[in-house]
């Protein structure tokens, strides 16, 4: 039995039932996931400075999960947040829907785009596309303009505008396929998908998907010792008096939660 930690990166429960509904069924034999979110940080993760406040709750519960005995980790939003430096923390792989979109996307098509939530995603994630030398398949980045805490109110409305502007964006870009840039819109599509809606006609990648798939494959290389971190760069781990440092001020950092 494989584990996998599916982490809703916000502090709120608002979310968990929608992936769970639209994951737990692509889940292979033999992988148990639970879908999880955090406290101590704000609700939501629209705006950066919410970005990193919530990244120090999310590398504490990574590091939990893999105390706890799970086999992967996913940090279930497209901005990968903390996803470089929670490797840092632990053995177990971790993954980022965006990172493990972009590694895939040439399995479903020659080239893609990511289309996402909103416009200050935008930026953002062509700076991550070119993070993961990503070169010329990757044609671009749209929005269809929902912030999270909204769409999931207007499930419909969302899954309209995936349909509409997904084709759009595609012609726009000239791109083959289209990540779905949120895994929370990518889960309100699938759930639409799944209560018999009319898919959009270009391909659309989720990554919720991907990234399940992603950690039930390299959970099973790092249980039978095909899976292991280079430590001596950049996810080098803290030893000797850095470790001791490391260990000092995550204490402190548990003692003194904020509330929100």
């Amino acid at each position: 039995m494989r584990r996998i930690n599916f982490i809703n990166p916000f502090g709120s429960t608002a979310y968990d039932a929608i992936i769970a509904k639209t994951l737990t069924h692509y889940c292979a034999e033999g992988t148990a996931m639970d879908v999880t979110h955090l406290s101590n940080c704000p609700p939501d993760i629209d705006f950066f400075y919410s970005k990193h406040m919530i990244e120090q709750s999310l590398f504490e519960e990574v590091m939990r999960s893999g105390e706890a005995g799970y086999d992967a980790v996913i940090i279930g939003c497209l901005y990968d947040p903390g996803l470089r430096v929670a490797r840092e923390l632990v053995d177990i792989p971790v993954i980022g829907p965006l990172e493990a979109s972009f590694q895939m996307a040439a399995n479903f098509g020659h080239s893609t785009m990511v289309l996402t939530d909103h416009r200050k995603a935008v930026p953002y994630i062509y700076d991550y596309a070119r993070l993961n030398a990503q070169g010329a398949t990757m044609r671009g980045v749209d929005a269809i303009d929902w912030y999270v805490k909204d769409m999931i109110h207007d499930r419909g409305a969302v899954a309209r505008d995936v349909v509409t502007r997904s084709q759009e964006a595609a012609a726009k870009f000239g791109a083959e396929t289209v990540i779905m840039g949120c895994t929370i819109i990518a889960a309100i599509y699938q759930e639409y998908l799944m209560d018999g809606g009319e898919p959009s006609p270009v391909p659309i990648l989720n990554p919720n998907l991907l990234a399940l798939k992603m950690a039930e494959g390299l959970a099973d290389l790092h249980r039978k010792g095909g899976y292991f971190l280079a430590r001596s760069g950049f996810y080098m781990k803290p030893t000797g008096h850095f470790e001791d440092e490391f260990r000092r001020a995550r204490k402190v950092w548990n003692a003194s939660k904020p509330e929100f």
